[in-house]
């Protein structure tokens, strides 16, 4: 069938240039009604439609089109109106065509005959069809190509299907070369030979196709008298199409496309996995200029002397960090051989680390710009990199890289794009890089802005969509030449702190601002965020008043009205006898409080297994089970800890089961994060523990805040939590490992209680 297009190649020699691209799956093959052998009209379809583009309109006469195909017709119908141009005569049992069949239809410009018996064709078939542009006479049963003699009365032929008949030889007869305006060509052989393009050498084809069967006998050089734009091969085999060929149609062919590779691309990687023959044929061709993109191959290999390619695309690929290596002796060798290459472009591939990464681009010597965007690097900060010195172009952006990338980057950078990774934190320690002009962190966790000691020449920084509350202004002091910032798009809380940055923004508008920064996006894209009566304001249009930001008028503003009432007060304290008054009210407060509160008793605790029940995101469950669990359960810390995944009994619903594992712990822990916020099982968890207080105390809650959570990333319709967080101490897990000991004692002795010795009942 020719029709699945898998590889495409645009490859032009005078340029010096190669381009390849896989579609694996592009297009399904259609089921056919008859049940002759399965195959698709897709191709010719292509074919066709451009010859339709060339048709000024279609006839308005209800004539203009017929369609006869699939009615069991023995010859041409009788009855055809003198008006048709489009003709569909296919899937029906025609098998010659005679002179004189259609000499009512001088107007006819398309024709299809395919999917019929034909065997033979009279010379004079065409003559009453002078305007006749498009022939489709694929999937018959004609049996010589050097005797299409009707041909002969088919000048104005535009497209000519000859695909799926019983041809032995491709040896063209003489009548090919009176379609003088011939544009696409559909031919299929068993053997194609030298000098059986003769009859259309001097034509200039805009596409050639050949579709190849599964035992073709090729010879070198036999295209070598096509002279068409692009040459279509479609196979109806799974096997890899002839070298001789291939390497024929690359070199006498601007485009090449290879089509329905039948056996599936699966078994074709497979065959190029073990020949990586097909491998070195691309990587050691002789242009300055190579891409495959949009195709699962998996590996490249070296070139086998010093290649002259310049630039390399392999973008949308599945490569590997095996990329641009080979193993000799259990050895891994890096390519010595692309000292040449001046640009590489690895667009969503399958690449991991960095560091690896390094090793194998070591020996390009000559390589100055690399886009490594859209994989999975990252790097752990152990292993040095070995980047090439010319580097001064460097994409990385959407990967998984983090604070220790500027560790393994290349000195001379000068163009750096880091956008969509997870850098927090920009280190004054880092590796000096002395050329970096150009730095894109957009869409990271930066939390502040980065100090440029190692970025000297610094002129462009783009920081939007990160986590930037109040930036320190005062950080750019460290950036002379820095000449555009861009810090839109962040979280902006409206206050003190963020006075310097809106002075920025209001003097980024002046042309003569001592500071010369341009601030993108300025102020459209700056935004409040926090308080809650100023959110979504822009920051030009928030006024922070002195008094609240300076200490000294603050002071000056306060005490001196508080002194004057507080000798007020003491002075009417003292002649009505208050402080008498207030000690008895607050001795009845105390009586009062005492009546009310009861310890625990031994009986209120009855059926309580656990210690605590932990509530948590999915998106936690790193932490809690490699540090909380470890340091709460066995012999660290001697308490029994109740988890969904471990005490959920199967066939309860959730709700049960979040009731039955809140009712068997003495407290509830609640490790609160971004993630907790957004998930509705957390926040029922949360409620069910909040009555639990009525009858276990209020000490029967325990919060855990993992991360920073300010107030106004809660949404609202969770008050519960808000008014918790407010009422409630809760401990912050902190970021410094030589704090977390403290925090586990602390921890511990907030969960700690004497429970009756019930066994612990789990869900394997």
């Amino acid at each position: 069938m020719c029709t699945q297009a898998i590889v495409f190649v645009s490859y032009g020699l005078e340029q010096g240039s190669m381009s390849t691209r896989f579609f694996p799956d592009l297009i399904k093959p259609r089921q056919y009604r008859k049940t002759m052998r399965p195959a698709t009209e897709a191709l010719w379809a292509a074919l066709m439609l451009a010859g339709l583009q060339q048709l000024t309109s279609l006839a308005t006469s209800p004539d203009s089109s017929v369609d006869r195909s699939s009615q069991n017709l023995p010859s041409v119908p009788r009855d055809l109106p003198p008006g048709v141009e489009f003709l569909d005569l296919s899937h029906n049992h025609i098998r010659q065509l005679h002179q004189g069949d259609f000499k009512n239809t001088t107007l006819l410009r398309r024709l299809n005959v395919s999917w019929n018996s034909l065997e033979g064709i009279d010379p004079g078939t065409f003559l009453d069809t002078p305007l006749l542009e498009d022939l489709d006479l694929s999937h018959n049963r004609l049996r010589n190509l050097s005797g299409q003699q009707y041909l002969l009365h088919t000048g104005n032929l535009l497209l000519l299907n000859l695909t799926w008949n019983s041809f032995v030889t491709m040896t063209l007869g003489d009548s090919f070369r009176s379609l003088a305006k011939l544009e696409r060509l559909a031919l299929e052989a068993e053997n194609i030979s030298v000098g059986d393009f003769k009859s259309i050498a001097e034509k200039k084809l805009q596409t050639l196709t050949l579709c190849l069967g599964d035992e073709l006998g090729y010879e070198a050089g036999s295209l070598k008298d096509v002279h068409a734009q692009r040459l279509q091969i479609a196979s109806t085999s799974s096997k890899i199409v002839d070298g001789g060929l291939y390497s024929d149609a690359l070199s006498f062919f601007d485009e090449v496309e290879l089509m329905n590779l039948t056996g599936g691309y699966r078994e074709l990687t497979e065959q190029l996995s073990q020949r990586e023959a097909v491998y070195n044929f691309f990587i050691n061709m002789p242009v300055e200029s190579f891409s495959i993109t949009e195709s699962p191959i998996i590996h490249m290999t070296c070139p086998k002397s010093q290649s002259p390619m310049l630039q390399l695309d392999f973008s949308y690929c599945a490569l590997s960090d095996t990329i641009f290596s080979m193993v000799e002796e259990q050895q891994t060798l890096e390519c010595q051989t692309l000292s040449n290459v001046r640009k590489l472009i690895l667009v969503s591939n399958n690449l991991k680390s960095l560091q690896l990464l390094s090793q194998r681009m070591q020996h390009m010597k000559s390589l100055q710009h690399l886009d490594l965007s859209l994989n999975s690097l990252y790097y752990e900060g152990i292993d040095e990199c070995v980047w090439p010195a010319n580097i001064t172009n460097m994409t990385l952006s959407s990967n998984r890289l983090t604070d220790s990338v500027f560790k393994c980057l290349p000195k001379g950078t000068e163009t750096l794009d880091l956008q969509n990774n997870q850098v927090s934190v920009v280190s004054s320690s880092i590796l000096k890089m002395e050329s970096l002009t150009s730095l894109n962190l957009i869409a990271n966790r930066l939390r502040d802005l980065p100090v440029c000691d190692g970025f000297p020449k610094l002129n462009e920084l783009l920081l939007g969509s990160n986590s930037l509350h109040a930036p320190s202004v005062n950080r750019l002091e460290t950036c002379p030449e820095l000449r555009t910032l861009d810090v839109s798009y962040n979280p902006f809380t409206c206050t003190c702190a963020l006075r310097s940055f809106i002075r920025l923004g209001i003097e980024s508008e002046r042309k003569n601002s001592h500071r010369g920064i341009e601030l993108l996006r300025w102020p459209g894209e700056y935004y409040c965020t926090y308080p809650e009566d100023v959110r979504d304001t822009i920051l030009k249009d928030i006024w922070i008043q002195e008094i609240t930001c300076n200490v000294g008028v603050l002071a000056a503003t306060i005490l001196c009205p508080a002194v004057v009432v507080i000798l007020v007060v003491m002075t009417l304290c003292h002649r009505l006898d208050i402080p008498w008054y207030m000690g008895m009210i607050w001795q009845w407060t105390r009586a009062k409080h005492r009546a009310r509160t009861r310890q625990v008793r031994p009986e209120d605790l009855i059926g309580v297994e656990f210690h605590a029940f932990v509530s948590y995101s999915q998106h936690d469950t790193d932490w809690v089970h490699d540090s909380l669990l470890p340091n709460l359960e066995g012999p660290a810390g001697g308490l029994r800890i109740c988890l969904h995944e471990k005490h959920f009994v199967p066939g309860k619903t959730v709700v049960e089961n979040i009731l039955g594992c809140v009712e068997k712990s003495r407290r509830s822990l609640f490790v609160l994060s971004a993630h907790f916020v957004k998930s509705d099982w957390c926040h029922y968890e949360l409620y069910f523990a909040s009555h639990q207080r009525l009858s276990r105390g209020s000490d029967s809650i325990v919060l855990v805040l993992l991360e920073p959570l300010p107030q106004y990333t809660i949404p609202s319709k969770y008050y519960q939590l808000k008014a918790m967080m407010g009422r409630h101490t809760y401990l912050e897990w902190p970021q410094d490992r030589a704090k977390h000991r403290l925090f586990w004692v602390n921890l511990r002795a907030a969960l700690q209680a004497d429970l009756p010795n019930a066994p612990v009942t789990e869900i394997e």
